[in-house]
């Protein structure tokens, strides 16, 4: 039975915490990590009597999102209440954005299969309040934390357009990137700044029929992996289920799961509310929000190359593979400064080899970007040329930049310093070359006579020569040098 036919279909609920200074509504610092309770106000406890102030910079945070993501912006919008109880929410109601999302029927693009890209089509991107946060890990009571009550909280919703786990983590990871380009959310999925809610469901087709099984949202997600693998167990699970029951669309309300990642399993949580159930009803503490064209403009302004486009560009401007282009476009700061050592004068694939081989792996240790690692986009666009040229090897290059990171010197001074200048001068490097092949008579007659040991002896007499230089002969003089003597 489980080789019906099938197709997935997935579409996605993501909150993204924005960066402003303060909350939504009130004057209270945005700060993570706090004491519990430490960062809140009458407003944000929902006190009788205290009154919202809208905070314009999150409003312009979505705007840019919404541009960024092709959707259309509206031009009037307002704030909703939509009323549910529940402890982490003390008045009772969140201040959201029902029948009038700030930004709607827009796009993105993830990248697909052979180079290709897929667009999803975005339904709406509406600004809200977060709720507080519960804490269930104290035994018979819960607590609750509301530092996080009235953070700024973007909500974008996608059609139903994906269709596999791949798909649904590729998405993630290029809204992730998004955010961080146009800087408008730290987007840590460890810390909660970016959460996302899978709603999957199955269309199951037999004996010339489609039968629909029930949605399930899945919540509790904090990293890419449990994304993609809580999607393809509950595509297990539906299928299995439908099997077993035949139950379909029509039998129920749409479900919550939780994701338990040390089981690898889905657990029900609760049935989903209908909008209905809400009692949505405008805000009457808020005035409508009306953006002219000049503040559009103003917003508009200030969107980048978006990071598919940029990795799409490297590929073909650069020649790059685009995996390298992956990583290289990963964070906004690199991508900028491998171009800036180009422009600077360095050959493309040799900065790139640097910041992938050397930078990355130095900044993922400190905990920052490689343009933060403290150096300048001319003194590695020297150090490419250096490496080009065979002043130094791909090796020392390597040694020279994490010794650039250390100090103030140009890649030349450094290099002269700790002696790793590479020695070019033919008729030195050729005096070399005879001394080695004069010591090691069998290595050379196992290579001049080209049979199964010839490669290795060759290697073995260039590595030879290299040692006897103490690591500073020309590798490519070195092997010129050898052929003509064979």
């Amino acid at each position: 039975m489980k080789d019906l036919d099938y197709k997935v279909i997935v579409g996605l609920e993501i909150h993204v915490h924005l960066a402003t200074r303060t909350k939504m509504f009130c004057g209270c610092e945005l700060a993570y990590g706090q004491e519990p309770n430490s960062r809140v106000c009458p407003v944000c406890l929902g006190m009788p009597g205290s009154l919202p102030v809208m905070n314009r910079q999150a409003v312009e945070h979505s705007i840019l999102t919404a541009m960024a993501l092709h959707c259309r912006i509206t031009p009037h919008t307002k704030w909703d209440r939509k009323s549910y109880y529940y402890p982490d929410l003390p008045k009772n109601y969140q201040i959201s954005q029902y029948d009038l999302p700030i930004g709607q029927n827009g796009f993105i693009e993830i990248p697909g299969q052979g180079g290709q890209v897929k667009r999803i089509r975005i339904l709406r991107a509406h600004l809200e309040e977060d709720a507080g946060k519960n804490t269930h890990t104290f035994g018979a009571f819960s607590a609750i934390d509301l530092n996080r009550a009235g953070s700024p909280l973007l909500e974008i919703v996608t059609e139903p357009d994906l269709e596999s786990p791949a798909e649904v983590r590729a998405l993630a990871q290029e809204l992730q990137r998004i955010v961080r380009y146009l800087g408008v959310s730290e987007a840590d999925m460890q810390k909660g700044h970016m959460r996302f809610e899978p709603n999957i469901n199955l269309h199951i087709t037999r004996d010339g029929q489609v039968f629909k099984t029930p949605i399930t949202e899945v919540k509790n997600l904090n990293s890419f992996r449990s994304i993609e693998r809580s999607v393809a167990y509950e595509i297990e699970r539906q299928l299995d289920e439908f099997i077993e029951t035949g139950k379909t669309l029509q039998m129920g309300n749409k479900k919550t799961f939780g994701w338990d990642d040390a089981n690898q399993c889905t657990v029900l949580q609760r049935e989903k509310e209908e909008a209905h159930d809400y009692r949505y009803f405008p805000e009457p503490d808020l005035v409508p929000v009306e953006v002219s064209p000049q503040w559009m403009e103003s917003i508009g302004s200030r969107l980048c190359e978006l990071p598919l486009v940029r990795q799409q560009r490297f590929v073909q401007q650069y020649g790059m593979s685009d995996y390298d282009a992956g990583v290289l476009t990963a964070d906004r700061a690199t991508a900028e400064f491998f171009e800036q050592s180009v422009r600077a004068g360095g050959q493309a694939k040799r900065v790139c080899n640097l910041l992938t081989q050397a930078g990355l792996k130095l900044a993922n240790e400190k905990g920052r970007t490689v343009a933060e690692l403290g150096i300048s986009a001319a003194n590695l666009a020297r150090l490419a040329q250096m490496a080009d040229s065979g002043q130094t090897s791909a090796t020392a290059a390597v040694a020279i930049f994490e010794a650039m990171t250390q100090s103030d010197s140009g890649p030349e001074a450094i290099a002269a310093e700790r002696n790793l200048i590479q020695k070019s001068d033919a008729g030195e490097i050729e005096s070399l070359v005879d001394a080695v092949i004069a010591a090691n008579p069998q290595a050379v007659e196992d290579w001049r006579e080209g049979g199964k040991k010839s490669a290795k002896s060759r290697g073995f007499l260039l590595g030879q020569v290299i040692q006897k230089s103490k690591g500073q002969a020309n590798p490519k003089i070195v092997s010129e040098i050898l052929d003509r003597k064979k």
